[in-house]
């Protein structure tokens, strides 16, 4: 099982105790929900989650966060368990010809009541990969979602959810040309602070990465995150992020938007107050938009009595519970958690290939595949979710004149040729 594998199970596993973490349901109540349901879980494939299995992974996560939620490595690591050529036939005969709509549980216990396979010899998830393999896994089972609210609601306190969402920004001329500027920007639910908020000149996920490192720098972590379903917000980077944090990330219904209605508002509200001081007085760079916006939503739209505030202000709203206000301990998770994730193979010239570049290694990873990640600045080597490396762009001039040490594999290959002449 590779690490990003082991990863996807983490983030499977967050999902269904996030409920517990951040207190959203009753346990008791939670657990009565899940009885009997079938979780498509990933590398298992459909399994039945016990409820004492989700309070060990809860209580795990509590002590010692989302890295305890990774299954533990095979001690027999690197040992093979796979079915012989033939087993694996006969059992992809049987699948396609007697019980091919059958749900792979019930289908490995068939296997194992009729003499086919031993429990102890062949786990469930083998034959799982076997058929995936060979497309014979039967329609998906939809996965855990957290509860989506359909009704009309309201937090009483700050910070229990930031409604999140990207609108379409003004005209800007950036480099000679006018361009559309698209707004990323969180709203809490309770005192209709604005968190953080940005015009970017493309919609794209680095634009997210700041506006949240920025929201929870200023303004401490929220429990939930809620947004649509847009390509950034299904990312598998703020997905893992949310699970690092301890924040519970929950979609809305597709095409849904009035289920995010305070931020919406939040929108309208910019388009009726702030857009109309742009025509009179146009701004001239990206800089100097999201400067003029930070200054309106702090002497502005902070500031203003809100009429479901009970005429009280955003800001005085916020400002009176700031006990229950959760901060960052250490603001540097900030700089790994919301990286990209990749993998790659390192060549035997210590360099990896990434976004058609050319990056360069320490040789002691060459001929591995290593764990990137990466932000618009730097590429990091990870191992085990620890940052072990920095990936350096090549610079084919200058290497032109760098005296290399040679490759390990290049050594070995002497020495074994060196070998073979002395033997003769």
């Amino acid at each position: 099982m590779d690490e990003k594998t082991r990863e996807e199970i983490a983030l499977f596993r967050y999902g269904l105790i996030a409920p517990l973490f951040n207190k959203q349901r009753e346990p008791k109540e939670y657990f009565q929900e899940l009885e009997g349901k079938v979780h498509q879980v990933p590398y298992y494939g459909e399994r039945k989650v016990a409820a004492k299995t989700i309070q060990e992974w809860h209580l795990n996560y509590r002590r010692n966060g989302f890295e305890a939620l990774k299954p533990k490595r095979r001690a027999d690591r690197g040992g093979s368990r796979r079915l012989s050529p033939d087993d694996e036939d006969h059992i992809l005969k049987i699948r396609k010809e007697e019980y091919l709509h059958m749900p792979i549980t019930v289908f490995y216990e068939q296997l194992i009541q009729r003499g086919e396979i031993q429990k102890d010899h062949v786990s469930y998830a083998t034959i799982n990969r076997l058929l995936k393999k060979h497309k014979l896994a039967g329609k998906h089972h939809m996965s855990f979602y957290p509860e989506r609210e359909r009704k009309r609601f309201s937090h009483d306190k700050v910070n229990v959810l930031w409604q999140a969402d990207l609108s379409h920004g003004p005209y800007i001329r950036m480099e000679g040309k006018m361009k559309k500027t698209f707004l990323i920007a969180y709203i809490d639910d309770c005192s209709r602070i604005v968190p953080y908020a940005e015009f970017f000149s493309s919609e794209k996920f680095d634009g997210l990465r700041e506006v949240t490192k920025e929201a929870l720098l200023r303004y401490g972590k929220p429990t939930m995150i809620y947004a649509d379903n847009g390509k950034i917000y299904r990312s598998e980077t703020l997905q893992y992020a949310c699970a690092q944090l301890g924040i519970t990330l929950v979609h809305t219904q597709p095409y849904d938007p009035k289920s995010k209605g305070k931020i919406e508002r939040l929108f309208k509200t910019i388009q009726t107050r702030f857009y109309p001081l742009l025509k009179s007085n146009p701004a001239d760079s990206l800089e100097e938009l999201n400067e003029r916006f930070g200054r309106w939503l702090e002497e502005d739209y902070h500031r203003k009595p809100h009429a479901s505030l009970d005429g009280k202000t955003p800001h005085q709203v916020f400002q009176s519970q700031l006990d229950h206000i959760t901060f960052l301990e250490d603001h540097s998770i900030l700089e790994t958690v919301f990286l990209k994730r990749a993998k790659r193979v390192v060549k035997l010239d210590g360099t990896i290939t990434l976004d058609k570049k050319l990056y360069e290694v320490p040789a002691s990873f060459i001929g591995q595949k290593i764990d990137l990640r990466l932000d618009d600045r730097a590429v990091y080597v990870f191992e085990d979710g620890k940052k072990v490396a920095q990936a350096i762009a090549v610079n084919m001039e200058d290497n032109a004149h760098v005296k290399r040490a040679p490759s390990p594999f290049a050594i070995m290959d002497t020495v074994q040729r060196k070998g073979e002449t002395d033997h003769v």
